[in-house]
């Protein structure tokens, strides 16, 4: 850790903690407890939306050591699990995020952890195991990966921008976002799908993109990231004037945020 967690407020300074180690856990067992059988448990918004017994197990080891270390947080998971909670804290967690790659072997998944207060993001931490970096934040204390400090790239003009973007799962809106990808792809440098948009969001943290958007993510998909990236010094919202959220995410420094949410605005990139 930094200095900054000497002054930091102490339970921002516990959540984190608790985040932390959540997260290595849960990587751990994902990374080493994989079976090679592995297949699909369940579906969710279509056939291609898969759940494997690895998500819901993985899910199960997060939320058993937050009910053991802090009982009366609440909890948000993408496979299911939910609690109210009467602190003001609430754990928004995807405790496998890029399944399909992870189904299919790839390396680009990971464990994204993000702790709220009365609504507020206050620690977000990503853990991407196969790739060695764990990505984290703290609201006001800046990003960092490895214990390195993260920044984002200087702002690139849209034509010259390397930005992520993902898929959902539904066919009608798959079709709907390789439209806006086939108007949108002459005017930038490149595009880049990873599959899990919790790492996308870190890569434009630490400069290794320079801007993401996506259509269809829900919070777990991008509690902890949207933290990390702004940490970083990146703007993140949906439409103009909106917060990021399932209609749109738009996540860039300043300076390329603004004419890719604007181009991203003129072509429906918000609607299927």
């Amino acid at each position: 850790m930094t200095d900054q967690s000497e002054q930091r407020d102490p339970l921002r300074a516990e959540l984190l903690e608790i985040a932390l180690d959540a997260a290595t856990r849960a990587g751990a067992f994902l990374r080493d407890g994989r079976p090679e059988d592995l297949g699909v448990a369940a579906t969710k918004s279509s056939a291609t939306d898969v759940v494997t017994e690895m998500d819901i197990a993985s899910e199960k080891l997060i939320t058993g050591l937050l009910a053991e270390r802090r009982p009366d947080d609440g909890v948000v998971g993408e496979e299911g699990a939910s609690f109210e909670g009467s602190s003001g804290v609430q754990w928004v967690i995807d405790p496998l995020d890029g399944t399909v790659n992870y189904l299919y072997g790839l390396p680009s998944w990971a464990v994204s952890i993000a702790a709220r207060l009365h609504g507020e993001t206050v620690v977000g931490v990503v853990l991407a195991p196969l790739r060695g970096e764990t990505y984290r934040a703290v609201l006001g204390e800046g990003a960092y990966v490895n214990d390195r400090p993260a920044r984002v790239r200087p702002a690139a003009a849209l034509e010259a921008a390397l930005l992520g973007t993902g898929f959902g799962y539904r066919a009608d809106r798959r079709a709907r976002q390789a439209e806006v990808l086939r108007e949108l792809l002459p005017h930038v440098r490149d595009i880049r799908r990873g599959g899990s948009a919790a790492i996308d969001l870190c890569d434009v943290a630490v400069g290794r993109m320079d801007g993401f958007y996506e259509r269809g993510l829900n919070p777990w998909d991008y509690a902890a990231g949207d933290l990390i990236a702004r940490e970083a010094g990146a703007l993140t919202g949906g439409r103009p004037g909106e917060l990021l959220s399932p209609d749109l995410t738009v996540v860039a420094p300043p300076g390329l945020f603004e004419p890719l949410q604007a181009r991203l605005e003129a072509l429906g990139a918000w609607h299927d």
